[in-house]
C-alpha cells in the first residue's frame, strides 16, 4: 500500500489556504502561478484529495513536465506518473487503482486523470489522488474536474491569441520595413530610412546598417545621422562589431545569454565606449550569403530578448535581397563586371560547387581541344539549280490562245507541240490574198494581150505585193503551233487557264530548260567571298533530295553583289558534276564549298571575331 498524506478538510487553516489560492489565481502574473493556484483551488473543492499533479507540454523534446504539485512542491508525486501517462495516451478521463490498470475497489484509493485539450491539441493532463467514497462523491469530483479544466483551456486560448497577436505585430513591423526600404531608390537612402524606422519602432538609441565589401564592412547608414565620417571612432567600432557578425555568420547579442559560449568582443568594446545597455547585430542575407549587417543599440530600457532577436533575424532575411538588388542597380558596368568575375572566380576556386567546377573543366578541355585539332572549313550558302540553257517560247504574233498542251513541270520532247494560237483569221486572210493574186494575174494577162506596158508594170508590182503578204500569212500559220526546240522540262508557263485570252507579239508563254545540263547558283555572303576561288569543290544538298549529296565545282564568281535582308550576297556559279535523275531546275538547297583546313576554334568563332574587329575599327578614333 502506497503511503498517502492526510485528508484535507475545510478547517480554519484550509479556509485561509483557499482564500490565498483564490487571491493568487485572480492576480496571477505568469502561467506557473496561475497553474499552482488553479490546482490548489480544485483540490480544495473536492473532498478526500491526498495529492494532485498537473503536467503541461509538450516541450522541445516532446515531453510533458510538471507545472504544479499539490499540496506542496516538496511532495513526491512520482506515484501518479503511470495514471498521468495513461491519461495522455488515451486522451480521455480515467479512474484507476494505484496499480494504474485495474478498477479501484471501495477499500482502495482512486487516481482520477483528465486531459487538457484545446481545439484538438493536447496540452497536458491533471491527475488527482482521491479516497474512494460514495459513487455520488466520485461523480462530483469528475464534474468539478471537467468544469475546472475550462479555466486552463481558456488560459491556453488566451496565450495562443497573445502569441498570434505578437506574431502579427512582428509581421506588420517587418512588412513596414520592407515597404520603407522599397520606397527609396538609392541603397544608402533606403538603409537610412530603415534605420530611422527601426530606431523609432524598437526604442533604440542608434541603428546602423553596413554593407559587405571585399570581406570588410562599410557602414553606410546611422539612424538620425545624415552624414558622418567613416573614420570617426563611432563608425570604426560599429564596423568592427559588424565584421564580428560577418566572420561568425550568426546573430550577436550583448550582453550574451547565459548559454552562449561565443563572446561578442567587438560588441562589448562598443558597449563600453558608448555606455550601451544592449546591442544586437544580425546579418543581412541574400541567397544565404551575408551582404551586410544590421546593428541596434540601446542605452536604456530592456535588453534584447529571444523574440526580438528572432524578429530582427527575420527582418535581416527580408531586407537582404532588397538591399542587394538596390546595390547591384546602383553599380556601374565595370563594377558589375568585376563583381560577376569575382563571384565566378570564388565559385571555381573556392570550396563547394562541384558541379560548376566539373562544367568549367569540361568547357576548358573542349576549348583546348578545339584550339589544337583542325577540321575542314566549308563556306555554306543558299543554292538554286538552274538549267544551263533556258529557251523562251514567245507569242509569234498578236492573237488568241486556242489550245494548251503542257504546263510548268512537264517534260517535253523535241518538236512536241506545246500550245496553239487561233489561226482562223489567218486562214481567211490567206484565202483572200490567194484570190486577189489570181485576179491580178488575169488582169496582167489581159494587159499583156493589149500590149499596155504601163498597166503591165502596175499589175506586176501588185502581184508581187500580194505574194509577199501571202507568204507572211503562211509563215504565221506555220508558227501558230508552238513546238519544243529540244528535249527538256517546262520551267514556267501555264496557259490552261488562259484559253481564249489575247496575247501580244513577243509575250513569253513558256520557258524550257534541258534535262541533262545544269548550273548551280550560290548566294555567298560578302564576309565569306574572299575565301572562294574558281576551281574549288564542294557538295550540294537539295531540299527535295535530302538523302543524296552531289558534287559541285566553282566555275565563276560574279563581282556584282545583291542586297537581301539588309546583307550583301555575291552570285557564284558552280557546275553540277554528278546530277541526280531527280534534279529539276528551280530546286533549292544548301551548298558547301571546301576552302581548306582550319582550327576548329577558328571555324566556330571567326564570324564573331570579324564582327568585333569591324566594330572596333568603326568606333576607333
Amino acid at each position: 500500500m502506497i503511503a498517502t498524506a492526510p485528508i484535507y478538510s475545510l478547517t480554519q487553516e484550509a479556509t485561509h489556504a483557499e482564500a490565498a489560492a483564490w487571491a493568487g489565481f485572480s492576480a496571477a502574473k505568469d502561467t506557473t502561478e496561475f497553474c499552482r493556484s488553479w490546482l490548489a483551488i480544485l483540490c480544495m473543492q473536492i473532498e478526500h484529495v491526498a495529492g494532485a499533479l498537473l503536467l503541461l507540454g509538450p516541450d522541445a523534446q516532446g515531453a510533458y513536465v510538471p507545472a504544479a504539485v499539490w499540496p506542496h512542491l516538496a511532495r513526491d508525486m512520482q506515484y501518479l506518473s503511470a495514471a498521468a501517462e495513461r491519461t495522455l495516451n488515451e486522451r480521455r478521463g480515467i479512474v484507476v487503482a494505484p496499480d494504474g490498470t485495474s478498477t479501484p475497489t471501495r477499500d482502495q484509493r482512486a487516481y482520477v486523470g483528465y486531459p487538457i485539450e484545446v481545439s484538438g491539441v493536447l496540452h497536458g493532463a491533471v491527475v488527482l489522488d482521491v479516497a474512494l467514497g460514495p459513487e455520488l462523491a466520485l461523480q462530483r469530483a469528475l464534474r468539478l474536474l471537467h468544469w475546472a479544466s475550462a479555466w486552463l483551456v481558456d488560459q491556453f486560448r488566451r496565450r495562443a491569441l497573445e502569441e498570434r497577436d505578437a506574431r502579427l505585430t512582428r509581421v506588420a513591423l517587418a512588412m513596414d520595413l520592407v515597404a520603407t526600404a522599397i520606397q527609396e531608390r538609392r541603397p544608402v537612402s533606403s538603409a537610412l530610412a530603415v534605420a530611422n524606422e527601426l530606431a523609432a519602432r524598437l526604442a533604440c538609441d542608434r541603428v546602423s546598417i553596413g554593407f559587405e565589401r571585399s570581406g570588410n564592412i562599410d557602414v553606410k547608414a546611422i539612424s538620425h545621422t545624415a552624414t558622418f565620417d567613416p573614420k570617426m571612432n563611432l563608425a570604426r567600432l560599429i564596423g568592427e562589431a559588424m565584421e564580428e557578425v560577418l566572420d561568425l555568420d550568426m546573430a550577436m547579442v550583448y550582453p550574451p545569454p547565459d548559454d552562449e559560449e561565443i563572446g561578442a568582443i567587438a560588441h562589448a568594446e562598443l558597449a563600453r565606449e558608448f555606455r550601451d545597455l544592449a546591442i544586437c547585430s544580425v546579418p543581412l542575407l541574400e541567397d544565404g550569403q551575408a551582404i551586410g549587417v544590421l546593428t541596434l543599440e540601446r542605452g536604456s530600457g530592456d535588453v534584447f530578448d529571444a523574440e526580438t532577436v528572432e524578429l530582427l533575424t527575420t527582418i535581416g532575411g527580408l531586407l537582404g535581397p532588397i538591399f542587394g538588388l538596390k546595390r547591384d542597380n546602383d553599380r556601374g558596368v565595370l563594377q558589375r563586371g568585376s563583381g560577376a568575375l569575382r563571384i565566378g572566380t570564388q565559385t571555381l576556386v573556392g570550396s563547394g560547387h562541384p558541379g560548376a567546377k566539373l562544367i568549367a573543366l569540361i568547357v576548358a578541355s573542349v576549348i583546348l581541344l578545339c584550339s589544337v585539332v583542325s577540321g575542314t572549313y566549308r563556306v555554306s550558302a543558299k543554292t538554286v539549280v538552274e538549267g544551263a540553257v533556258q529557251r523562251v517560247m514567245a507569242a509569234p504574233f498578236d492573237g488568241y490562245i486556242r489550245h494548251s498542251v503542257v504546263r510548268a513541270g512537264d517534260i517535253v520532247l523535241k518538236d512536241q507541240i506545246l500550245a496553239r494560237l487561233d489561226d482562223r483569221d489567218l486562214a481567211l486572210e490567206k484565202d483572200r490574198l490567194g484570190s486577189e493574186r489570181e485576179q491580178l494575174s488575169r488582169k496582167l494577162r489581159q494587159a499583156l494581150a493589149a500590149k499596155e506596158r504601163a498597166t503591165m508594170s502596175v499589175l506586176a508590182a501588185q502581184i508581187d505585193q500580194a505574194e509577199a503578204a501571202l507568204s507572211l500569212v503562211s509563215d504565221k500559220l506555220a508558227r501558230a503551233s508552238l513546238v519544243a526546240p529540244f528535249d527538256g522540262i517546262v520551267v514556267s508557263g501555264d496557259l490552261s487557264q488562259l484559253l481564249g485570252t489575247p496575247v501580244e507579239q513577243g509575250k513569253m508563254l513558256f520557258q524550257i530548260a534541258p534535262l541533262d545540263v545544269y548550273r548551280v547558283i550560290l548566294e555567298i555572303d560578302e564576309r565569306d567571298i574572299a575565301e572562294l576561288a574558281v576551281g574549288q569543290r564542294g557538295e550540294l544538298t537539295l531540299s527535295g533530295i535530302l538523302n543524296q549529296h552531289m558534287d559541285i565545282a566553282v566555275r565563276q564568281i560574279t563581282p556584282v553583289s545583291t542586297t537581301q535582308e539588309g546583307r550583301n550576297f555575291f552570285r557564284v556559279e558552280a557546275h553540277l558534276e554528278s546530277p541526280s535523275d531527280r534534279v529539276r531546275p528551280g530546286m533549292e538547297g544548301v551548298g558547301k564549298i571546301v576552302v581548306g583546313d582550319r582550327k576548329l576554334i577558328w571555324i566556330w568563332t571567326h564570324s564573331l571575331l570579324d564582327w568585333l574587329r569591324l566594330s572596333a575599327w568603326k568606333w576607333a578614333p
